[in-house]
């Protein structure tokens, strides 16, 4: 008896310790339910901007190859021997000073035998001319030259006259060809390769023509050559200077100016050639240096900016969220130039659309915003 008693008032007193501790709880639970309502009724909180136009500057960072203005390599015209190199690698010469004279003994036989055929055909033209020039004046008197005798004297002074005219055109060109035995250079500029020494066989053709004799450059004036991805081609034609550096000077910066556009894409690289015309009096710069080209995109003017934490990316499409009546819709759109944290952006958006400043791809389509101020 005593013992039911004691496990009677046992759940009592069990019972009134937890009835505080239910009531608690529950009370919580009353104020997490009335807290999310109240939440859900008031909308995810947002920071709002205004939609509006604006013309945005950016700037784009390219490689880029710095290339002499003009170079040539320099080869034999005839088989030949060089005879005396005047220059050496890293001279500096003016256009039309001799490099290197080469020598072919039997250029100057060949020479020979031509100016022996011209003086050959150049007698037989004159006896020719001359027996027609009497047979002619002897046919104003009638009866003494035949006609025949006459027409044929005719056409042997033309036959001697045009191997004349053969024999004098093949003379000038052994004389021609003998020029082609002196290297000269045709325009000033730097010598950046010798291949040859004296007494090196040289010639068009054969084992004498793997490698040119010199390479002349020009680098008192050079060209900057810059691969624009096909996205920026049309920004970059309207780009005028650009800046550059390059890794030998470093904390030098250099300009140049948009001289020639290429006009068309490289099949490779789907990229537009540009290049820039640069001064170099003092040789600073080098042909064959890698550049780091700063190239200005001026934007375009009433385009759409928005903050870059504006736009949501995710697998399935690039957007923004737009604010209609207080409820987040997704308005796809496609991204333009870039610069100091604002985007270009082209989609189905108008004027003083209100946009969520900080989207995120969490607010879903129909979520209640509540805009708050910044």
């Amino acid at each position: 008896m005593n013992v039911k008693k004691y496990s009677l008032s046992y759940r009592v007193m069990t019972a009134a310790a937890l009835l505080p501790i239910g009531l608690f709880f529950s009370s919580c639970h009353n104020t997490q339910a009335e807290d999310e309502t109240h939440t859900e009724s008031q909308g995810v909180q947002v920071k709002i901007i205004h939609l509006q136009k604006g013309q945005l500057d950016a700037s784009l960072k390219l490689p880029g190859e710095i290339k002499p203005f003009q170079f040539a390599d320099l080869y034999a015209k005839v088989n030949s021997y060089v005879k005396n190199v005047s220059v050496d690698l890293g001279s500096q010469v003016a256009a039309g000073q001799v490099l290197a004279t080469l020598e072919a003994p039997e250029m100057n036989t060949q020479l020979l035998e031509a100016q022996s055929r011209l003086h050959t055909k150049e007698a037989m033209f004159r006896a020719s001319r001359a027996t027609y020039e009497r047979l002619l004046k002897t046919s104003k008197v009638p009866g003494t030259i035949s006609p025949n005798d006459l027409d044929m004297a005719f056409e042997k002074m033309s036959a001697d006259s045009a191997e004349l005219l053969s024999s004098r055109s093949s003379y000038h060109e052994v004389q021609q060809m003998l020029t082609y035995l002196t290297i000269r250079a045709p325009f000033s500029g730097v010598i950046s390769q010798r291949n040859v020494h004296p007494g090196t066989y040289v010639g068009p053709a054969g084992k004498g023509s793997d490698k040119p004799l010199f390479r002349l450059e020009e680098q008192q004036k050079l060209r900057l050559s810059v691969a624009v991805p096909e996205i920026y081609t049309d920004d970059a034609h309207h780009a005028g200077d650009v800046r550059f550096t390059v890794k030998s000077l470093p904390g030098d910066t250099f300009t140049a100016h948009v001289n020639r556009i290429a006009g068309s894409l490289d099949v490779k690289l789907r990229s537009e050639i540009l290049e820039m015309d640069i001064t170099n009096k003092e040789r600073r710069l080098l042909p064959g240096m890698y550049a780091e080209v700063q190239m200005p995109l001026p934007g375009k003017k009433e385009m759409y900016v928005v903050p870059k934490s504006a736009i949501v990316s995710n697998s399935e499409k690039v957007f923004v969220i737009k604010s209609v009546n207080n409820k987040a819709v997704w308005v796809p759109v496609r991204r333009g130039n870039e610069s100091n944290g604002l985007v270009e952006i082209f989609g189905n958006l108008s004027d003083n659309d209100q946009l969520v400043q900080n989207g995120s791809d969490e607010i879903k389509e129909g979520t209640l915003l509540q805009a708050v101020a910044k």
